[in-house]
Parts: C-alpha cells; sequence; structure tokens
C-alpha cells in the first residue's frame, strides 16, 4: 500500500510497537533460478518448491524499516536453524514512496543485492510487467489452500504469481460505546449516527489513503475502477457519482468533520480516541491504542452501501524473489519461514501484524491477544484489491486528486469523476495499455 505508514505501525501499513519473539521451527520449502523475463515469465526464471529443499548461501531481504524489530528476529531465527544460509536484513525507508523508489533503482540497475523483496501490494503489477520478478506460482500453489484467497489475488498479475502474501490489512469501524450503541451495517447508518452522536472520521487528505476510502464505498456499491481488461477507466459511472454525492452531503450535513479532510490515519486515529468523533474508519492498529486508552468502544467489519456486499479494500505487503537474485532457492526456503503459521501467528499477536493465513485467525490464543481477529478475518475475505495496473500510482493520484477537489472544493461528483476517467485513461494510454 502506498500509505504513508511504516509496514508494522500506525496509519494504512501502521506503526505498531511491540518486539516480536518467534520461536520454535518455522517451515521451510522451495525456490530457484536465474535469468530475467516479463510477465510472460520463462522456465528458467521459474521458482519451484524442490529449490528451496536444501538452502545455503547469502540471502539479502529488503523491506521498510524495521519499527517493531519483528523483521529481524525473524531473520535471526531463520539463521539458528539454517545454519548454512545467512539472511541479511536490509532495511529500506519507513516512506512507502522511498521504498519503491530504492527498489526500482535497483531493479533498473539489474543489481543482484536485494533477493527477497518487500513489496507494497500495489506495486506488484508494475514490478511484474517489467521484468523484475521471478515466477513463483508452483512454489505458491504448493502452499495455496494456507492462504486467504483474497490475499492470493494481490501477487497474481496476467495469471500468474509474482510473490507470497506476507501480512495483509483491511479497514474497519470503529465506534464509542457511549454514544453509539449498536455497530452499523450500511454506510448510511455510519453517516446518520454520525449526525446524532458526534461525527464521524476517515483519512480524507489528499493522498492514497482518500483513495483507499473512496475505493471502499466505491466497490461496496458495485463499481469499479478499470474495465475487466484493464485497458480503459470505467471510474465515470452512475455508482462512483452515488458515492462521491454521498461523501459530499456527509460534510455538508456535518455528519463528517471538515477537519477530515487534511487527517491521515494517526490525525484520524487522535481525534477519535480525544472524543472528537464517535465513529472512525481506520486500520487494525488502532485496536491496541483503543484498548490502551481504557476506551468503551467496539469494532465492526466495514458495512456495506445500500443493498450491495460489502467490500474493504485491502492493503499489505507480499515477498517476491528479484529476478538478479544469484540464490533464489535460499530466498524461497526463507520467504516460507516468514509465511508459515507459526511464524504468521507470532508476528499477529504480538506486533499486529495481520496474518495471511487463515487458520491464525481462529487460534485461541490469537483471539485472546487480539479480539478483534474473527471481525478483521472477514473484511480481509470480502476485500478487494486495488487496480491491477503498472500505471497504479497515476492511477491512484488521479483519483486522490479529483475525490478531493469534490469534497474540498465542492467540485461537482459528474465534473470531478469525468476528470479522474480522463486522467486514468491518459495514464493507460501512456504505458501503452
Amino acid at each position: 500500500m502506498r500509505l504513508t505508514i511504516p509496514l508494522a505501525a500506525p496509519a494504512g501499513g501502521t506503526r505498531l510497537a511491540a518486539l516480536v519473539t518467534l520461536s520454535g521451527a518455522l517451515l521451510a520449502a522451495g525456490c530457484g533460478s536465474s535469468s530475467s523475463s516479463g510477465t510472460s515469465g520463462s522456465s528458467a526464471n521459474t521458482v519451484t518448491p524442490s529449490m528451496a529443499a536444501n538452502p545455503s548461501g547469502n540471502v539479502a531481504w529488503c523491506i521498510g524499516k524495521d519499527t517493531t524489530g519483528a523483521f529481524g528476529q525473524v531473520v535471526s531465527l531463520y539463521n539458528e536453524s539454517h545454519p548454512g544460509v545467512h539472511v541479511r536484513l536490509l532495511e529500506l525507508p519507513a516512506s512507502a514512496d522511498e521504498q519503491r523508489a530504492r527498489l526500482v533503482q535497483r531493479e533498473q540497475a539489474k543489481s543482484p543485492a536485494c533477493d527477497v523483496l518487500g513489496l507494497d501490494v500495489v506495486w506488484q503489477a508494475e514490478f511484474a510487467s517489467k521484468g523484475w520478478l521471478r515466477d513463483v506460482t508452483p512454489a505458491l500453489q504448493a502452499r495455496a489452500s494456507d492462504f486467504i484467497p483474497a490475499t492470493v489475488r494481490t501477487v497474481q498479475v496476467n495469471g500468474k504469481d509474482w510473490a507470497v502474501p506476507f501480512n495483509t490489512n483491511a479497514g474497519l469501524i470503529y465506534f464509542d460505546k457511549t454514544r453509539t450503541r449498536t455497530a452499523p451495517t450500511t454506510w448510511q447508518q455510519v453517516y446518520k449516527d454520525a449526525k446524532t452522536s458526534g461525527g464521524f472520521t476517515y483519512q480524507g487528505q489528499q493522498y492514497e489513503g482518500l483513495t483507499v476510502n473512496f475505493l471502499e464505498l466505491l466497490y461496496s456499491n458495485g463499481g469499479a475502477v478499470l474495465s475487466p481488461d484493464g485497458k480503459h477507466a470505467t471510474i465515470d459511472s452512475p455508482q462512483a457519482q452515488q458515492v462521491l454525492a454521498f461523501m459530499q452531503q456527509g460534510l455538508e450535513d456535518g455528519a463528517i468533520p471538515r477537519a477530515t479532510l487534511t487527517y491521515m490515519e494517526e490525525e484520524s486515529r487522535k481525534a477519535f480516541l480525544t472524543g472528537k468523533v464517535s465513529l472512525l474508519r481506520n486500520w487494525p492498529y488502532v485496536y491496541s491504542y483503543a484498548r490502551k486508552a481504557n476506551l468503551p468502544f467496539g469494532v465492526t467489519p466495514l458495512p456495506r452501501f445500500g443493498n450491495h456486499p460489502p467490500s474493504a479494500v485491502l492493503g499489505g505487503y507480499n515477498l517476491a524473489i528479484s529476478t538478479y537474485s544469484k540464490n533464489p532457492g535460499a530466498a524461497l526456503s526463507f520467504i516460507n519461514y516468514a509465511t508459515s503459521p507459526a511464524a504468521q501467528k507470532k508476528f499477529f499477536m504480538v506486533s499486529s501484524l495481520p496474518a495471511v493465513i487463515a487458520s491464525v485467525y481462529t487460534d485461541a490464543a490469537v483471539v485472546e491477544a487480539q479480539p478483534f481477529a474473527p471481525d478483521l478475518l472477514r473484511s480481509v475475505e470480502s476485500a478487494k484489491p486495488r487496480p491491477v495496473s503498472p500505471v497504479y500510482p497515476e492511477i491512484s493520484a488521479a483519483i486522490s486528486k479529483n475525490v478531493h477537489s469534490a469534497l474540498a472544493n465542492g467540485t461537482s461528483p459528474q465534473t470531478a469523476l469525468a476528470n479522474a476517467q480522463t486522467d486514468v485513461d491518459a495514464a493507460l494510454k501512456a504505458a501503452g495499455r
């Protein structure tokens, strides 16, 4: 996710605290080969399970800043249990944009410096289309039943798997039980309750967070950003116009404080915890903060829009193997270790990194440590990915710019969405889609 948030802590990806203490032996299993190719793939560039059977040598894991210490600990434990392999954590900046820039720079230079790439789910199509990732379809399919299906969809481009899901995320609705007695089941109820109970806030600043918030309502209203083949914009639709008009009306009615248009994850979290609003849309990391604040709160999956099924928007990171890695077999061995049920359970319990393994959410110890786990699983299972496209950054910018113009400046939904459609089509055309 291109939210301006570190991987394991508050905001879109979230900046959480606490060190992860992984113990015991975790899973390991295959990957490998070299050479380069694009999304068409090649047998020489394909990673299979058997390639991780006897890992050895050096592996560099390049991922965002290790704000909780979790990444460093999983590296240490892997190295201890695999004496023939030495994995080194190479931390990238906390900013998602800067992480992407560093990874792009290395891949453009065909550098073998990063074997395992920590990729925001929205970077997948871009990196795969440019031939920077190895095809891990056989390796992932050997374990596919372990993963939540929605998370697997984030690694797929042109019918192939280009990474392994590592952690996921989906939005939730938090509500102050002293002012909002029951969990809202529709977005219409969220806004109605907000008018009489103290207001509702979300991430309304012009950035990736606003794109995600808009898409949650759009998807829940049956809308889409791109045509099924990904070649044309479809965002200027009756469904999108209805959603944007609904969001505008919330500001006009006072259900949504205008300060929301300046909020990112942390600002909106603080508004909720200090009582400025009674309802909040945010990520799972807020749960631990609300508990520490002794706030009488409830949490529920994102609601439906009218009579349509609800839909969250997936966040999270995947682990991919660089085309230029000189040790793809050991790279896959480490990836399997970090995404095993045992490791995922520890990550979720201690550092609140939402797991990509379905069984983790019903584990008794996990539910005790993270009581919201069943609600989050429902959100993740119903979630959809953001538009899968090599030009996703341009698509997101077009959405956030024009949606913010409608909310902050009163641009009509028809004009704002027509402009967004033009911007998205221009980006697709420039990329040769």
